[in-house]
């Protein structure tokens, strides 16, 4: 979370969902911040660069006597929306906006919260290969910030491409 002009933004993901690469085997440990029941998407590319679409493949339950998750394969085919968060809170006043599907929080007590609603990803993907290698200006981030950065995973942001926007299925799925 970080103040930007007085708001504060924040990456929300749900503790039920994550991210794997397509060629990835589901994981069999997470993160202590994921829940005893997963569903795991695959990345599938899109026809654009940087886009992409989730495909549920995986069922994880977590086994309590060594907290490790056993897969159970999805059988239908189903693909993640890419408006993955909803807010049902009296305290705030909600409204959409943005490619990203922003959500922008008037709070009670009048700080504005902007929402990104993501899905995680534990491992970096093949999609963002060559991101540690991009050339940066002024050197920045170093390559220790970089190395922290791709070893954390990523956030996986619903937005669909400019051109596909004009298509319902690639809109709210991309």
């Amino acid at each position: 979370m970080h103040e930007c002009f007085g708001d504060i933004d924040v990456m929300v993901h749900w503790n039920t969902q994550l991210a794997i690469p397509r060629g990835h085997s589901p994981p069999t440990q997470l993160p202590d911040e994921f829940h005893n029941q997963v569903q795991v998407y695959k990345i599938i590319d899109s026809h654009f660069p940087g886009y992409v679409y989730l495909e549920l493949r995986y069922f994880l339950t977590q086994c309590s006597d060594d907290n490790t998750y056993n897969a159970i394969e999805c059988d239908r085919e189903y693909y993640l929306t890419n408006n993955v968060i909803r807010v049902d809170d009296s305290m705030v006043k909600v409204h959409v906006h943005g490619p990203a599907d922003l959500i922008l929080h008037e709070r009670v007590d009048g700080i504005p919260t902007d929402i990104v609603p993501c899905v995680r990803c534990v491992l970096w993907p093949t999609q963002a290969a060559d991101w540690p290698t991009r050339h940066r200006n002024y050197e920045w981030p170093d390559s220790a910030i970089v190395d922290r950065v791709v070893s954390n995973g990523c956030d996986l942001v619903g937005v669909a491409h400019p051109t596909c926007r004009q298509h319902k299925w690639e809109d709210t799925h991309q």
